[in-house]
C-alpha cells in the first residue's frame, strides 16, 4: 500500500544504540552498513509495491491547482448553462435551423427528381408518338408500293419494292427502340447524347421515308404520262384507219367481267397520291380496253421483214385475161413455204379451197372487221380455231389463179374489201412511234 511521509531529520543514529538494537557489543567492529541516500527536505514520496516515487512541492501544487481550476471551470459551466435559458434557446434553435436547411434540401432534390422524371415521360411520350407516326407512314408506304407493284413493268420507269423487313427492324433491330431511362435517374452526358442520336435516327428515318414518298409519286407520274401517251397514240391510230370509236365499241364493256356496283368512299381519294392512282387506274383500264379493241384490228404484215408489193389494191390489167378488173387486196412477193402469220386476233371462218383464191384462209377479227389469206400452199388451221396474233395459219404458194409464189392478203369491213396499206401504213406509223 502506497504512503506518503515527510523526513523531519536526516542523519544516523548514535553508535551505541545501533549496536544494542541489532544485538552487536560496543566492543565489536561494525559490519560494513549500505550507503543510505537521504531524502531532500519538503520532498513527497509516493510508494506502491515497494517502489517509491518522489515529487516536489512545486509540481505537487501546480497538479493540486490544475484539478482544482478545472472542477471550478466545469461547475461554473454547468451553473451557467443551467441557469441561462437563452443559450440553450440559441442552441435549439440553430439546431433546427440545420434540420430545416437539411430538410429543405431533401425536398429540393425530390423536386428536382420530379421535374427530371417528369421531362424523361415526356420525352419518352412524345419519342413513341413520333415512332408510331412513322410506322403509320410506313405502313402507308407500303401499301403504295404494293399498289405500285401491280402497274407493268414496261408502263411504269421505276419500282419501289417493298422491304423484307420493317424500317423500324432495320434500323433498330426491333419493333421497337428500347425503353427511356427509369423515373429518378439523373440524367448524365450519356443519356443526353443517347436521346440525342434517338432524335437523330428519327430524323434520318423521316427523310428517307420523304425520298421513298417522292420516288413513289415520281413512279406514279411517270405511270399516268405513259398511259396518257400511249392512249394518244391509240386513238391516233383509230384516226389513221378511218375507223370511228363507237363502231370499235371502246369503252363498252366484255364477256367475263363483272360484280357488284361498290361506290367509292368519300375520303378515300383525299390525298394527292390516292387522286393520282385513280386516274393511273382510270387510264390503265382504258388502256387495257384499247389493248384488247386495237388486237382485233389488222393493222400488222402478215410476213415477217420487209413487205415487197407485186401488185397493189384496186382496177389493174388482169394478168390472165389483160381486161380491166378490180384487185380487192394485196400481192406480196415470197417464196413457196414462207409462214403466213394472222395479222389480228379472231375465229377461223373458212379454211380450204375457194376458186380463184386457191387455198385460202379468212379470219373474222370481230366489229366488222376480217382478211383473207389466199394462194397458199399449205393450211394451217382448220374452221372455228381462235387465232392470237402472229399465229402461223399457212405457208405461200402459187394455188388458185396465180402467175408464181406470192401471198394474196385481203381486209374486209362490213364485207367489203378495202385497201390493206391503209392499215398497214397506220400501223408502221404507230410502232414507229411507240
Amino acid at each position: 500500500m502506497s504512503h506518503l511521509s515527510s523526513l523531519a531529520s536526516h542523519g544516523s543514529e548514535p553508535s551505541h544504540r545501533q549496536s544494542h538494537r541489532h544485538g552487536h557489543s560496543p566492543g565489536r567492529r561494525p559490519a560494513a552498513a549500505t550507503p543510505h541516500r537521504p531524502h531532500p527536505a519538503n520532498a513527497y514520496v509516493i510508494a506502491h509495491a515497494g517502489k517509491q516515487i518522489r515529487i516536489g512541492p512545486v509540481i505537487f501544487w501546480i497538479v493540486v491547482g490544475t484539478v482544482s481550476l478545472l472542477g471550478v471551470w466545469t461547475a461554473a459551466t454547468a451553473t451557467y448553462f443551467t441557469f441561462r435559458d437563452d443559450v440553450l434557446t440559441s442552441l435549439l434553435a440553430r439546431q433546427a435551423e440545420m434540420q430545416y436547411s437539411y430538410e429543405d434540401r431533401i425536398a429540393e432534390l425530390r423536386a428536382r427528381i420530379d421535374r427530371t422524371t417528369s421531362r424523361q415521360l415526356l420525352d419518352q411520350e412524345q419519342f413513341e408518338q413520333k415512332l408510331d407516326q412513322i410506322l403509320q407512314r410506313q405502313a402507308a408506304l407500303d401499301q403504295r408500293t404494293a399498289a405500285l407493284g401491280d402497274l407493268p413493268e414496261n408502263v411504269a420507269t421505276g419500282s419501289v419494292k417493298p422491304a423484307g423487313r420493317s424500317l423500324t427492324d432495320r434500323l433498330f433491330g426491333r419493333s421497337k427502340p428500347a425503353p427511356l431511362p427509369e423515373a429518378g435517374a439523373a440524367p448524365g452526358r450519356q443519356s443526353s447524347l443517347k436521346d440525342r442520336n434517338v432524335n437523330d435516327t428519327l430524323a434520318r428515318v423521316q427523310k428517307s421515308l420523304d425520298r421513298v414518298e417522292q420516288r413513289q409519286m415520281a413512279v406514279l407520274t411517270a405511270a399516268e404520262g405513259n398511259y396518257t401517251t400511249r392512249i394518244r397514240r391509240m386513238n391516233n391510230l383509230v384516226s389513221d384507219l378511218g375507223l370511228s370509236r363507237a363502231r370499235l365499241d371502246v369503252g363498252k364493256p366484255h364477256g367475263g367481267v363483272g360484280g357488284p356496283y361498290v361506290p367509292v368512299k368519300p375520303g378515300a381519294l383525299t390525298g394527292p397520291f390516292e387522286q393520282q392512282l385513280s386516274r393511273v387506274s382510270l387510264s390503265r383500264a382504258q388502256y387495257d380496253q384499247l389493248s384488247k379493241t386495237l388486237a382485233q384490228v389488222p393493222y400488222r404484215t402478215p410476213i415477217l421483214g420487209e413487205i415487197e408489193l407485186s401488185s397493189h389494191f384496186g382496177v389493174r390489167s388482169d394478168p390472165f385475161m389483160g381486161r380491166p378488173a378490180m384487185h380487192t387486196g394485196l400481192d406480196i412477193r415470197a417464196s413457196t413455204g414462207d409462214q403466213v402469220r394472222a395479222t389480228a386476233n379472231g375465229r377461223v371462218v373458212s379454211a380450204g379451197w375457194a376458186g380463184g383464191y386457191g387455198r385460202m384462209v379468212e379470219i373474222d377479227h370481230g366489229n366488222g372487221l376480217s382478211t383473207r389469206y389466199g394462194h397458199m400452199s399449205r393450211i394451217s388451221v382448220k374452221v372455228g380455231d381462235h387465232i392470237r396474233i402472229g399465229q402461223i395459219v399457212g405457208e405461200v404458194g402459187s394455188t388458185g389463179r396465180s402467175t408464181g409464189p406470192h401471198l394474196h392478203y385481203e381486209t374486209r369491213i362490213d364485207g367489203e374489201p378495202v385497201d390493206p396499206q391503209r392499215f398497214l401504213r397506220a400501223g408502221a406509223r404507230y410502232a414507229a412511234a411507240r
